[in-house]
């Protein structure tokens, strides 16, 4: 299976995706919903340093840079959703811009400095995402002005401490969620 891209640089340039069950692509609806919402708040993607963790094939990453991010790091554990993302990063030239990391995103160490855009999309129902950002909050990967974006089933409604809850949309079967991080209580 492949998807296109739905804007920027890489427009309708096809991403592949692994075969099987294990990984699931965020529809293209989803996508467009997800960085229609993005660029709303954002204004514009220029320059962001961003993170696509449980990245699969790297869809939500590559829409990112495709639109001005200046850099991704893709985080992965599965073999085959490695390898498709591996190839496209090959296919679309954007070695300098990606940093792929094959670990699981509760392995990753202390951020050097807090990114701008942080894209999960974990497995639904596992409450993945919720435990992920609990760790990657105490490891720096968050700061102020920190956007995440937490895709979900559509009957999950994630709460994570230390975080709010920005904007949420139900598109088809799953959730959007767009969260910042909580003001520090006075």
């Amino acid at each position: 299976m492949s998807l296109r891209i739905i804007a920027g640089q890489w427009r309708a340039r096809k991403i592949v995706t692994p075969a099987g069950e294990t990984t699931r692509p965020t529809a293209d609806r989803t996508r467009e919903t997800l960085f229609s919402m993005l660029a709303s708040r954002l204004g514009s993607f220029e320059g962001l340093a961003i993170a696509d963790l449980f990245a699969g094939s790297g869809a939500l990453g590559f829409e990112a840079l495709s639109r001005g991010a200046a850099s991704c790091i893709f985080v992965e554990q599965d073999p085959a959703a490695i390898r498709a993302l591996r190839s496209n990063i090959s296919n679309l030239q954007a070695s300098p811009q990606c940093d792929v990391r094959a670990t699981s995103v509760l392995s990753l160490g202390p951020a050097k400095a807090p990114l701008d855009l942080i894209l999960l999309d974990p497995p639904y129902q596992t409450g993945a995402g919720e435990v992920a950002l609990d760790k990657l909050q105490r490891l720096g990967w968050i700061g102020p002005a920190t956007w995440i974006s937490l895709e979900t089933a559509h009957n999950e409604v994630p709460s994570i401490k230390g975080l709010q809850m920005s904007a949420d949309r139900k598109v088809g079967k799953a959730r959007i969620t767009l969260l910042r991080m909580a003001p520090a209580p006075d």
